[in-house]
């Protein structure tokens, strides 16, 4: 079950790329115990997605575009996001 943070990242994401895929995985579990974090809730994620808006762009301004379209959610309501981004063909 996905629960409401994972949704709206799927949401703005996929309004801001229009990507050919992505996955939005809730890795909270695996993270119970680290910072006070009890592996409950929507607190790590991994972002996997493609999108042709990231050809030709660094790794880094694809991880800036992703982060800038996700507005407050990494930072203030997610602990850590892990992003995957890569262009069509990559």
């Amino acid at each position: 079950m996905t629960g409401p943070i994972a949704h709206e990242i799927e949401h703005l994401l996929t309004a801001a790329f229009a990507p050919e895929s992505l996955a939005v995985i809730n890795d909270s579990a695996s993270h119970h115990g680290h910072a006070g974090h009890d592996g409950s809730g929507e607190s790590h994620f991994t972002v996997e997605i493609e999108a042709a808006a990231f050809a030709g762009v660094s790794r880094l301004e694809r991880q800036r575009l992703v982060l800038r379209a996700l507005g407050d959610i990494p930072g203030q309501r997610v602990h850590a996001l892990a992003i995957k981004a890569r262009a069509p063909g990559e």
